[in-house]
């Protein structure tokens, strides 16, 4: 009866006010995210409301995804943990992992944390992961005994081998900042053993970085054979050190005016091609690794194929392409030409999907603000390109009538003094 009483004015003003109202919503989330970066009504919901009816966390973000064992004690502090990682502010999580520690000991969670947000030296995050690796140990054999009992009981598990490996990579990574090179690829690689299935973590980049230190170029072409597959993932660490290793062949006999005249070898082919490659990737590490723009301390987390990606693998490895003679001069005669090939990365790739145009966005929430982004402009490549390949034929056209040129400088030479002689007066 009371449905039928309502005129369309109504319904109107029914849809302008939620339009209204849904647009401000819009807005306020637009806003917070890209001042944030997350969500706020999902950080409202999940910190606040869930708890309140009693909700279970079935989608916990990356760092949530550490649990911590099964027994009473562990049920108190995962509220207390699950809070920790998402606070925004580096104080309360650091008070919340140490409120998780007092309820249970044995949190490895609380000690990543404290490792990762109040260690002030390698040293002291390296004793805080060493007891997060005793207590992931305890928690992770608890968790194999009863993995098949429930669903719930390997999806425990599953947990669990995340936080082990977790802290056995970062003890990895302590022990290669610390100078302790050989144990740390001796537990890169006992890691990767155990665990095979994990190569999305991407150990095995930690581990072609330590091995390039050791000059172990033998191992490095060996992990390179595994992982540099077709089927895997690629990254700038993958495509480079290829590309390193084959440049290590040619580089230090490589001279371009020796090459312009006889041509390229074999060898010299495959290390220019294994440059192109690497470049198509990622184009904005080379111009890192000639030093043509300055390095900043690399981000927490890296964008693949993006600036950060290349800012963080120039900072690692460019010791490792100046350790080896000739291999910079190799990448700053070559890199370039990669762009002949492509004139357009943003529409056509060769070897990979299309350069993506999103990655600025990402990259400038990713490194500082007063950090310049490098961005790839079709245009200027192709310009730039068009100005290289005009260049190279005017050199060319040069280069046939230097013949001509010799020629007329030397008649000139031979019939001037001559005529002179004939027109001079006894």
């Amino acid at each position: 009866m009371f449905l039928s009483t309502l005129t369309p004015k109504f319904y109107f003003a029914l849809t302008v006010t939620s339009s209204f109202i849904s647009g401000l919503i819009f807005v306020f989330e637009w806003w917070h995210f890209r001042k944030y970066g997350t969500s706020f009504i999902e950080q409202v919901s999940v910190s606040h409301l869930r708890p309140l009816i009693g909700g279970v966390e079935n989608s916990p973000p990356a760092p949530a995804v550490f649990s911590v064992g099964d027994n009473e004690t562990s049920r108190q502090n995962m509220p207390v943990m699950q809070k920790a990682w998402r606070e925004r502010n580096p104080q309360a999580r650091i008070k919340a992992a140490h409120q998780a520690l007092e309820l249970n000991n044995d949190c490895a969670t609380a000690y990543v944390l404290l490792a990762e947000e109040e260690a002030t030296t390698i040293v002291d995050a390296e004793r805080y992961f060493k007891q997060a690796l005793k207590a992931g140990e305890m928690i992770y054999r608890k968790s194999q005994n009863c993995h098949s009992q429930s669903p719930q009981h390997e999806a425990q598990l599953r947990r669990d081998t995340n936080v082990l490996v977790y802290v056995k990579r970062r003890l990895a990574m302590c022990a290669r900042k610390l100078g302790r090179i050989r144990e740390a690829v001796k537990m890169m690689r006992d890691l990767m053993k155990e665990f095979p299935l994990l190569s999305m973590l991407n150990i095995h980049e930690n581990l072609l970085e330590a091995l390039l230190e050791l000059q172990a170029y033998a191992d490095v072409q060996a992990v390179l054979a595994k992982y540099d597959d077709i089927s895997l993932p690629k990254s700038a660490a993958i495509c480079y050190t290829a590309a390193l290793l084959k440049a290590r062949a040619v580089s230090e006999r490589f001279s371009p005016e020796t090459a312009s005249k006889r041509g390229l070898s074999t060898a010299e082919i495959n290390a220019v091609e294994a440059i192109h490659r690497a470049v198509e990737f990622n184009p904005h590490v080379p111009k890192y690794l000639l030093e043509m723009k300055s390095l900043v301390l690399p981000p927490e987390h890296i964008l693949k194929r993006g600036d950060s990606e290349a800012v963080a693998y120039a900072f690692f490895h460019l010791q490792h392409w100046k350790r080896i003679e000739g291999a910079l001069n190799l990448l700053h005669c070559t890199w370039e030409g990669t762009f002949r090939m492509i004139p357009y990365p943003l529409e056509k790739g060769h070897l990979f999907y299309p350069y993506p145009s999103c990655t600025e966005t990402a990259d400038r929430e990713l490194l500082p603000n007063c950090f310049s982004i490098l961005t790839i402009d079709s245009a200027v490549v192709a310009a730039n390109t068009l100005q290289s390949i005009v260049s190279c034929v005017l050199e060319c056209f040069g280069t046939l009538l230097s013949p001509f040129s010799f020629v007329m400088e030397n008649t000139k030479v031979l019939l001037l003094p001559r005529l002179w002689h004939q027109q001079t007066p006894l």
